[in-house]
């Protein structure tokens, strides 16, 4: 980044070394909102596995019909990652989050007015996949970067744990109201809690340390924001600058194979397979619930280990230990009484702690201030590796009448 040298910026010091020594420094109030906008946007990404059986039941669509349209929510929330980060660094985070909420708002109350596939396409498909991508973990990756210069992986783990923990407080609440009042309440539910974050960024968001006058958390010297911004590579520029790395390809292909196996998979389906076992919406959701416990735990133990170990055995471990509980996954379905609950922990101290040391080997490697772009199109890996996840795992139920195969092939590539 650029340096600011002008006195004014130097009168500033006084306060700077106030905010970071005597007070909560502002940028763990941002890091605040910012969860709270990941947790809500991660429970609405969740809503539609909730709604998989009530709406083959009420409309008489398939299950791979279903898992078409939240594949187009899914691939779409990774392929906005890239361009919400350039969007952001222009015209500014507090800007750019306030549209995609409002959108979400919008498009999910909608949705309880649809009666066709199309419909189910326009609004979780399309108009949600497009809001909760600009809100993705790309947006917890701009923040730390931008609000942090020491512990970046701590900050970072306890956001994307954001991710999971929507699940815990979503997902038993929306169950039950699925279960009892329909699956238009949730709707209304979901709808009205984006409403309130929008307030919250609407009042307390900051786009950039100098608007509160403040340097970055721990920071020793001014860094001016806007300087970075400005030479930060566009979407389509940063892609095929990134491309050309071999480590691109290796954080790309292996978010891929992540993605397909947490968001596509079990996130999806996890809950209509209990279903198919005979365990209720609500108990299946709590297996979730207790995933999203254990995986705000793991993720920010993570961010903890990011800053103190190599990134690249972080990596190797987590993705071993994850591909061991998908192939316990099916034995843990046919023997739930004890194999569900061991399941739910082991696999959800594992979710998202691949975050915070992939996205530290981004930053090394392509430099902080195009964390976000290069970061973003990773992400688009992680995502279309979930698409294809769940549309397949859909399909494979669909025509072969169970799960098995599906969370045999997920758990193949980490063998």
């Amino acid at each position: 980044m650029k340096r600011r040298n002008d006195a004014s910026e130097e009168n500033n010091a006084p306060l700077v070394a106030s905010g970071v020594n005597h007070k909560l420094h502002y940028a763990w109030i941002v890091a605040g909102i910012t969860f709270l906008v990941l947790l809500s946007t991660a429970g609405i990404r969740a809503t539609p596995s909730v709604f998989i059986v009530p709406l083959e039941h009420e409309f008489g669509w398939t299950r791979a019909a279903i898992s078409g349209a939240i594949a187009v929510n899914i691939a779409l929330f990774g392929i906005i990652g890239p361009f919400a980060a350039s969007l952001m660094s222009r015209w500014g985070l507090r800007r750019i989050i306030l549209i995609a909420v409002g959108l979400l708002a919008i498009a999910v109350a909608a949705s309880s007015y649809i009666r066709q596939p199309w419909q189910l396409f326009l609004t979780w498909g399309i108009l949600v996949g497009m809001g909760t991508g600009v809100t993705s973990l790309v947006l917890a990756a701009i923040v730390v970067n931008r609000w942090f210069e020491q512990r970046r992986g701590l900050a970072l783990g306890i956001l994307s744990a954001a991710n999971a923990t929507g699940q815990l407080v979503f997902l038993p609440l929306l169950a039950t109201l699925v279960t009892h009042r329909g699956w238009r309440s949730a709707v209304y539910t979901v709808s009205a809690a984006s409403v309130v974050v929008f307030m919250v960024v609407l009042v307390w968001m900051k786009n950039d340390p100098s608007d509160v006058k403040l340097r970055p958390y721990g920071a020793a010297k001014a860094e001016t924001q806007p300087a970075a911004r400005s030479i930060a590579k566009s979407p389509l520029n940063g892609l095929a600058w990134a491309a050309h790395s071999r480590e691109f390809w290796v954080l790309a292909g292996t978010f891929f194979v992540c993605g397909a196996s947490t968001n596509g998979l079990i996130g999806t389906h996890l809950i209509p397979a209990c279903m198919d076992h005979g365990i209720t919406e609500v108990r299946a959701a709590g297996l979730l619930a207790v995933m999203g416990i254990f995986d705000m735990m793991g993720t920010t133990l993570s961010g903890w280990l990011t800053d103190r170990f190599s990134s690249r055995y972080l990596l190797f471990w987590y993705y071993a230990l994850r591909g061991l509980s998908l192939l316990f996954l099916p034995f843990s379905l046919a023997h739930p009484a004890g194999g569900l609950s061991f399941f739910a922990v082991f696999y959800g101290l594992d979710w998202v702690a691949t975050v915070p040391p992939t996205v530290r080997l981004t930053t090394n490697t392509f430099g902080k201030e195009n964390t976000g772009v290069v970061y973003g199109w990773i992400y688009t890996a992680h995502q279309l590796g979930a698409s294809l996840a769940a549309l397949g795992a859909g399909s494979i139920r669909t025509y072969l009448g169970d799960y098995r195969d599906a969370f045999w092939i997920s758990g193949a590539p980490y063998a």
